[in-house]
């Protein structure tokens, strides 16, 4: 399994009168997650898309347990549970400073041609990239 944090300061623009995070921004957030995460790896989107493959959102699930509000830092632990296929689903826990668990999330992206407009094998860089997660159960 793949696991990485990255950290988000909560802007007064991302939140509602009640200063509490705009729910449609945890979508932006899991994203904000999702490409540090595999910049970690050494892997980019933009590449990826300069080879040829894109990566479409097939499905997004999101549970609100408590709001974020302005200011907080917030903790969003991204994991990669299985190797992908064709597809990649991506697990996301955000915390706030003290540690409370606010919010879970998942998505699932599909590796998409950009020429023919197909779902394709994940690049093998990418691959390559994930591998030693998924062989050596230590490893993080």
């Amino acid at each position: 399994m793949y696991t990485h944090e990255t950290q988000i300061r909560v802007r007064y623009a991302e939140t509602d009168q009640m200063a509490y995070v705009y729910y449609g921004n945890y979508a932006m957030y899991y994203e904000v997650a999702r490409v540090e995460a595999l910049r970690a790896l050494g892997q980019s989107y933009k590449v990826m898309e300069d080879e040829g493959v894109m990566l479409p959102v097939l499905e997004y699930y999101t549970k609100y347990i408590r709001p974020a509000r302005y200011d907080d830092l917030l903790t969003i632990k991204l994991s990669i549970r299985t190797l992908p296929g064709v597809r990649i689903t991506f697990h996301y826990e955000i915390f706030n400073e003290e540690g409370t668990l606010l919010n879970l999330g998942e998505t699932t992206l599909v590796f998409v041609n950009k020429v023919t407009q197909k779902p394709c094998p994940p690049p093998p860089a990418m691959l390559e990239a994930l591998q030693p997660f998924f062989s050596n159960p230590e490893k993080t």
